[in-house]
């Protein structure tokens, strides 16, 4: 079983930043993939970016360029750097782990920017 726990969420105008964490119960080194997903009032929830053990790392269209995902496997936290908000990026933000073939989720952390 592996825990999630995300934090960094809040509000924000247009073009600022956010750094979100998500701090993982069990060595993310052994976790196949970290990603994050976000989920719109409405809306599907869809991949924001995702990064492999190997260090590969993909974004969504909507946020290339203006996401950064990354980990610090010390501390078993994966990261996503957002930048240049915009109020479509308004959305609960959720990290997952996969380790081999089980899914984990976090609890959500919103996300919020005001125009």
């Amino acid at each position: 079983q592996v825990q999630l726990v995300e934090s960094g969420g809040g509000s924000v105008q247009a073009g600022g930043s956010l750094n979100l964490s998500c701090a993982a119960s069990a060595s993310i080194s052994a976790i196949n993939t970290m990603a994050w997903y976000r989920q719109a009032p409405g809306k599907q929830r869809e991949l924001v970016a995702s990064i492999t053990s190997r260090g590969t790392s993909t974004y969504a269209d909507s946020v290339k360029g203006r996401a950064t995902i990354s980990t610090n496997n010390s501390k078993n936290t994966v990261y996503l750097q957002m930048n240049s908000l915009k109020p479509e990026d308004t959305a609960v933000y959720y990290c997952h782990a996969r380790r081999v073939m089980t899914m984990y989720w976090g609890q959500g952390t919103q996300v919020t920017v005001s125009s």
